[in-house]
């Protein structure tokens, strides 16, 4: 079998199985072995109750959930020896050093003395945490702390890693490197399911994403054939000079309303015109510099970004700042939204 994990028509319903809240709405996909899958959506979308049903966290309503060949509700204790989750909220046990959490973490695995005690210098080393490895993990940073939460859950050698919102909140040097032991992991042959809210850490780390909207799966797909199939959110970037010109809602309408604009977003220092045919709107958007006095200072075509796609799929506006406010509650058997974080 070449599937880590396959899902069919997987459920969850929060409180009375014929009335209540569906979080999770007979939903189906696979995840290979050896990839990196992302598991993407907005607030309240099911994300986090599909994972915690496929870490044994959370029991389903309905469904099956098969991870290398074991089904999940007949046969979970060869299944949690082989996964390792690094949850959203830190794991890490602040009054224990670093390699007290560890070798406390390699007994709950029944990890031998001699092998946690080698895999745990190995992880220390490979992590940057060598040197601080008798500190408490409460003077770590909050970068030092995920990577010593990846560590806990990989010293076990597990064949299959969750991994919930692993960057969130990091500086850009702690984001980076958690970033490379994902890609180091995988290259090693661990196959990782990746949840995040980071669209362009999905685009950057996944060789699959699937796209979960409302409880069900909209799309799933590799970040490219994705972005291939939605073409009609091109975009033509433009910066102009004078920029005072730029940051007017007169402006913003004035720019919407070029023939063959679908969306006008102001980026930065520039504006992203929305577009279906980049070709047929550059000569306009030359046009329309020209007619109002600005002068164009940087004119490039763009195709649609993952994050584009996302947006797109999960119905928000392709371009706008979002504010994912969570949908109103659906109970079973009736048409909605999902209520709450998920």
């Amino acid at each position: 079998m070449n599937d880590a994990i396959r899902v069919n028509n997987l459920t969850k319903v929060f409180g009375p199985a014929d009335s209540g809240v569906v979080a999770v709405d007979h939903i189906s996909f696979d995840v290979r072995r050896g990839e990196v899958f992302g598991f993407l959506g907005p607030n309240g979308a099911g994300k986090t109750t599909t994972q915690r049903m496929l870490t044994t966290l959370l029991e389903p309503t309905e469904g099956s959930i098969i991870i290398h060949g074991h089904d999940l509700a007949r046969d979970a204790y060869p299944v949690k020896r082989q996964m390792g989750l690094v949850p959203e909220e830190s794991n890490v046990y602040t009054e224990l050093t670093a390699w007290e959490n560890l070798m406390f973490t390699g007994r709950l695995y029944r990890v031998s003395r001699a092998e946690r005690t080698e895999r745990a210098q190995h992880l220390l080393e490979t992590f940057g945490l060598w040197e601080k490895r008798d500190v408490k993990a409460e003077n770590y940073s909050k970068g030092m702390r995920r990577r010593l939460s990846i560590a806990m859950a990989i010293i076990h050698r597990p064949a299959l890693l969750f991994l919930d919102e692993p960057t969130p909140g990091l500086d850009v040097q702690s984001a980076r490197a958690i970033r490379d032991l994902i890609r180091q992991l995988n290259a090693e042959g661990t196959t990782i399911f990746l949840t995040t809210h980071q669209i362009e850490e999905a685009n950057q780390l996944c060789d699959r994403v699937a796209i979960i909207k409302q409880g069900r799966i909209a799309a799933v797909d590799t970040p490219e054939r994705l972005k291939a199939a939605f073409r009609r959110v091109q975009s033509v970037e433009v910066g102009l000079e004078p920029t005072a010109a730029q940051v007017s809602e007169n402006s913003r309408a004035s720019w919407a309303g070029v023939p063959g604009v679908t969306t006008a977003v102001k980026w930065g220092d520039k504006w992203r015109l929305y577009t279906e045919d980049p070709s047929v709107l550059l000569p306009q958007v030359l046009d329309h510099a020209r007619a109002n006095g600005l002068k164009v200072i940087s004119l490039s075509t763009l195709g649609p970004s993952l994050e584009d796609v996302f947006l797109e799929i999960t119905g928000q506006q392709v371009g706008a700042v979002r504010h994912e406010t969570p949908p109103q509650p659906r109970q079973r058997g009736m048409k909605g939204g999902m209520g709450g974080k998920r």
